[in-house]
């Protein structure tokens, strides 16, 4: 985007929103991963994510540490479609962690770009440029040759993740607009989106039967020192992601915070196949995850080169077509 609110859009900001982002996304992956080995009760880790969120930016709204417009009604009414897709795309990422592989999660979630590039066909937006389209769809095939050698293929688990990359899509696009247009800020961004996924996490929990069974079991973990360590860092990190992803998607845009997730993904598939477990080598799934990855680095390099052709305000308006 043009002209970011986030005081200071220089190339700076820029970058280190960008390498922030990235970093504490790849981190969340397997901090994630670690609680759910020992705590499968996703829908409880994401409220406590989101509780932790907004209690620490009212603190620091009351202390006078941070500072943004009134909360108000009419802008939590707009925003309400951002922390849907937002948490339904978080929902789902972390219930297909409980059956994922961290490689094949990451294949899976670079599957983004193509979402976009469907959505954008169907919506009658043009065609993008053929180096763009063939690292799409070079990505997709890496995805499947990577699940035919997965022998530990969930089915649930991958529906769960495709589901996510859907909403992923859909937020990233409705928190651009929000920078952009509507003038708020990353920390605002983070306070509506955590007070407003209360009520209806609170309800998920409920409807979904993890309430309150998944509080004693949380209690019960909590003794030992390892997993609280954890758990802690989870929600720690979720602060972090969520304020580096919205200031990313602000200061940059939708299309720059799609590519620095695909770009992290490159050293998360290396490190899942190391840490963690849960991966099973196959000559199928190793070929299928370096297609996976080099298709994502072909979109970046793709993107990156027609962005850098355009002049400055075409930028801005073909990436909002391409979303």
């Amino acid at each position: 985007m043009d002209s970011p609110p986030e005081a200071g859009s220089t190339p700076f900001l820029s970058l280190f929103a960008a390498l922030s982002y990235g970093i504490a996304s790849m981190a969340m992956v397997f901090i994630n991963k670690a609680v759910l080995m020992q705590y499968s009760d996703s829908m409880t880790l994401l409220t406590l994510q989101q509780l932790a969120t907004s209690l620490l930016i009212h603190f620091g709204r009351v202390m006078g540490h941070m500072k943004f417009k009134t909360v108000n009604f009419a802008t939590a009414k707009k925003l309400l479609p951002v922390s849907v897709f937002y948490n339904a795309n978080v929902a789902f990422a972390l219930a297909s962690l409980k059956g994922v592989n961290i490689p094949m999660y990451i294949a899976i979630k670079r599957l983004t770009p193509l979402a976009v590039l469907v959505a954008g066909f169907f919506s009658g937006k043009g065609r993008p440029p053929i180096q763009v389209s063939l690292s799409v769809v070079f990505t997709a095939v890496g995805v499947i040759i990577a699940a035919l050698g997965d022998f530990s293929f969930d089915l649930l688990g991958y529906g769960m993740a495709l589901t996510s990359v859907f909403f992923q899509t859909m937020y990233l696009v409705l928190v651009e607009k929000s920078g952009a247009e509507d003038g708020h800020s990353s920390v605002e961004l983070m306070f509506y989106n955590a007070i407003l996924s209360l009520p209806f996490l609170l309800f998920l929990i409920i409807a979904t039967g993890e309430f309150p069974h998944s509080l004693s079991v949380l209690y019960e973990k909590a003794h030992s020192l390892p997993f609280l360590v954890i758990l802690i860092l989870s929600l720690v990190m979720a602060i972090v992601l969520n304020f580096t992803m919205f200031l990313c998607t602000i200061v940059n845009s939708a299309l720059t915070t799609t590519i620095v997730g695909v770009l992290k993904g490159v050293g998360s598939t290396t490190l899942g196949f190391i840490f963690l477990g849960g991966v099973q080598i196959h000559a199928l799934n190793v070929t299928g995850l370096v297609i996976n990855t080099a298709g994502g680095v072909w979109y970046s390099l793709a993107k990156y080169q027609q962005k850098k052709r355009m002049p400055r305000k075409v930028i801005s308006d073909t990436e909002s077509h391409n979303k």
